[in-house]
């Protein structure tokens, strides 16, 4: 994580695509759906418009010099706090990356927006793209995507659908996979079914791990994920925590600056923050200790672990787009 960047962070140790640096192209929590299960809070900014929140010229312009100065990723992530496809000038920004890199890039994205011409070509551009889907039913779509007026789930599927069939890449979906929500028996085939239609690649299983938006989001017990699985095999697998090995050595020092870039995005425990920035937990636990003690961050125990993230402004200040 360098000094000066708003916009690109990491990399960070991603679970599915290793070293993942992020790009982040909306403004913070701009979405067009308020999951429950979210890690970074409520939506504070609900947004279906399509526009440039994040120029293409301020991405590349931090961009170059990670690239030139820190370890090669695995991926270049459009990601971040909110939806990147959200972003008109997402098309442009992939563009401009593959002039210079061979990087893969990859789309992490809710889906919602893949029936969009627009966004539909420009994620066209991505080697990889990680749409979602945590509902077989609008009524569960409803409860637990809760998105902008007027976005419904079949038309969410019919895009993904329309995108599979145009796209050469690789797609791996994800299930987020909620405790007396989604995981009853009649939850996940409709699910498989809305899955059969969409054809990824691969289907990873989530379940919550960091702190979400809500409390009623609760995790999946292992033993029933594990069932899960079987329903939706042949191309479902869990996705699993990514640490560092045992005997790795860590040195160095972060700024309170770096790390709010990281966990304002993605929530950590102390020994993940040590992972990202090859520190030990020390050093991490000094930094958050003062963000914590002016009132910046906050620990939150989830999962028998606890995680730090950026004190979030008041629900009340949402607004619509």
């Amino acid at each position: 994580m360098k000094k000066g960047r708003q916009h690109i962070y990491g990399p960070v140790a991603s679970r599915r695509l290793g070293a993942s640096l992020g790009v982040d192209l909306v403004p913070p929590k701009t979405c067009d759906y308020d999951c429950v299960y979210c890690q970074l809070g409520r939506t504070s900014t609900r947004a279906t418009r399509i526009a440039p929140y994040v120029k293409a010229d301020d991405i590349l312009a931090e961009l170059k010099p990670s690239l030139e100065s820190g370890t090669r990723p695995d991926y270049i992530t459009m990601a971040g706090s909110g939806e990147p496809t959200l972003n008109s000038e997402l098309a442009q920004i992939i563009s401009r990356i593959k002039e210079f890199t061979d990087i893969p890039v990859a789309v992490l994205t809710n889906g919602s927006l893949l029936g969009n011409p627009a966004v539909s070509r420009a994620c066209l551009m991505a080697d990889l793209v990680l749409p979602s889907l945590d509902a077989g039913d609008e009524d569960t779509f409803q409860r637990v995507n809760r998105p902008c007026a007027g976005l419904r789930l079949r038309d969410v599927v019919d895009g993904l659908a329309g995108f599979r069939s145009k796209y050469h890449g690789t797609i791996w979906l994800e299930v987020m996979l909620l405790e007396g929500l989604n995981s009853s028996d009649g939850s996940v085939k409709n699910i498989g079914e809305l899955i059969e239609d969409i054809a990824p690649d691969e289907v990873h299983l989530n379940t919550v791990i960091r702190p979400p938006a809500e409390p009623f989001a609760r995790p999946v017990p292992e033993e029933r994920v594990q069932e899960i699985v079987s329903i939706l095999r042949p191309h479902a697998s869990v996705l699993r925590e990514v640490m560092r090995g045992e005997g790795e050595s860590a040195g160095g020092s972060i700024s309170e600056g770096e790390l709010l870039a990281l966990i304002e995005r993605r929530p950590c425990t102390r020994g993940q923050i040590a992972d990202t920035f090859n520190i030990n937990e020390i050093e991490a636990l000094k930094v958050l200790s003062r963000l914590v003690a002016g009132n910046r961050v906050i620990s939150e125990l989830t999962g028998g672990e606890v995680f730090y993230r950026v004190l979030q402004p008041a629900f009340d200040d949402r607004h619509e787009e």
